[in-house]
């Protein structure tokens, strides 16, 4: 803050802070009791008032120079007047020093009002959004606009209209750029604050989507946040304090936006807000971590506590689709049917994998359906997966079946014709229509 009298009034015009005579009352106007300095006071503030109004506003600053200087407690106007009188000046000069000068002096008449009149929350948040505008592509003054912000927040508790955060978030990010002036840590906090405070405004009724998107491009191209990241500053907190579900809310959406979802790390979050309100999505995913952890067992159990808060048919089916697999893996390739085809059951999408996928479960499982007595029943098994391939319109699936069919030799062997039906027996369990390779 510019606060230093001697600083203030270089700024202001080089002039000496004096106080003429006591002021006298009249509606609020403190005229000075010295008659040649009251006529003097009067004709400067009709002057600059004039020019004000005709917007010639170099011209005016000069009598309100005199006005700030000689009877600084005029009245509040001059405050008033004055931001509007230097915006105006600093819009009108065309020599780059001189604009400087007058954007100080913005700031400097604010921070005179408040010595005078010590109301500063009714004129905070203005005050930074001057500073933001003068001083963002400055890099040694842009930190008085994060400053002026913090100060608004820390008055108001809020910044007002919500579309300043913007603005706010906008002068972080320059901040680091220019300066580095926070770690990683530190924007990510104000950037949740922020965010916090976007929900606020989004619940009672604001349109926030602008202002959001606005707060992730700014913080996609600050580049601090990466899978490294995530793991080394956000990872450890988050291990010390699993509970902590805000952190663990952070890591889990930085974890996604960087797809970084394969660490532990990721795990640890999604167990922290699945365990304190189980989704669908989450458990599901936890059960598709843990599937590729190769914990086929926890993936189950996962996947069958998303069945249970899945909504829809599409969402029942992902499950039982999920579930085929988890299954298969456990060497339960019967359980592993009739998830795959409930899969197909509830969505006809998933129609082809499915039945491809039980053609693939039966083709497996030749040497566990081995007896060893008839070749012709051992070989049965790859019709079945023929007629599930051919559901599936798998064509290849179909060709490597078809060619471990029983020969017509093994058929008349074992006295068999094409066209009987035979049961295939083992977990696949289904009567099959004899056929041959050849």
């Amino acid at each position: 803050m510019l606060t230093n009298m001697k600083i203030k009034f270089a700024i202001i015009g080089c002039l000496s802070f004096l106080m003429v005579g006591l002021a006298q009352a009249q509606d609020g106007w403190n005229w000075p009791e010295d008659k040649e300095m009251e006529a003097k006071a009067r004709e400067l503030n009709a002057a600059y008032n004039d020019y004000l109004n005709s917007e010639d506003f170099l011209k005016a600053k000069g009598p309100l120079n005199w006005l700030l200087t000689n009877a600084s407690d005029l009245n509040e106007a001059l405050y008033i007047n004055g931001v509007k009188v230097y915006e105006g000046a600093a819009n009108q000069a065309t020599d780059e020093a001189e604009i400087s000068v007058y954007q100080d002096s913005v700031l400097t008449i604010y921070d005179l009002r408040n010595e005078l009149y010590d109301n500063e929350p009714k004129w905070i948040a203005n005050k930074a959004y001057y500073a933001y505008i003068f001083y963002k592509g400055n890099k040694d003054k842009v930190s008085i606009a994060t400053d002026l912000f913090e100060r608004t927040i820390e008055i108001d508790g809020t910044l007002a209209p919500f579309t300043l955060y913007r603005a706010y978030f906008d002068v972080i990010y320059r901040n680091f750029a220019y300066n580095k002036a926070y770690t990683p840590d530190e924007v990510i906090e104000k950037y949740e604050f922020i965010m916090g405070k976007l929900d606020e405004e989004e619940a009672a009724g604001g349109d926030v989507a602008s202002s959001r998107a606005t707060l992730d491009q700014l913080l996609n191209a600050m580049d601090i946040i990466n899978c490294d990241f995530i793991e080394k500053n956000m990872g450890p907190k988050l291990i010390a304090d699993p509970t902590n579900l805000k952190l663990a809310k952070q890591v889990f959406q930085y974890s996604i936006k960087e797809k970084c979802t394969s660490s532990d790390i990721f795990l640890l979050a999604l167990e922290t807000i699945d365990n304190d309100n189980p989704t669908f999505t989450t458990s599901q995913v936890r059960g598709m971590r843990y599937m590729q952890n190769q914990d086929y067992a926890k993936a189950g159990e996962l996947f069958e506590k998303a069945l249970t808060l899945a909504t829809t048919d599409e969402e029942k089916a992902e499950i039982h689709w999920d579930m085929a697999k988890v299954h298969a893996n456990l060497g339960s390739k019967g359980q592993a049917r009739s998830s795959a085809l409930k899969a197909a059951e509830l969505n006809e999408e998933l129609k082809s994998d499915a039945y491809s996928f039980v053609g693939g479960l039966i083709m497996s499982s030749s040497s566990i359906c081995k007896g060893g007595q008839s070749r012709v029943k051992d070989f049965s098994i790859f019709i079945a997966a023929y007629n599930a391939y051919a559901v599936a319109g798998d064509n290849s699936g179909m060709a490597n079946a078809r060619a471990r069919f029983p020969s017509k030799e093994e058929l008349f062997t074992e006295g068999f014709q094409v066209g009987q039906t035979i049961n295939t027996g083992c977990w696949v369990g289904q009567t099959v229509t004899l056929a041959t390779r050849d």
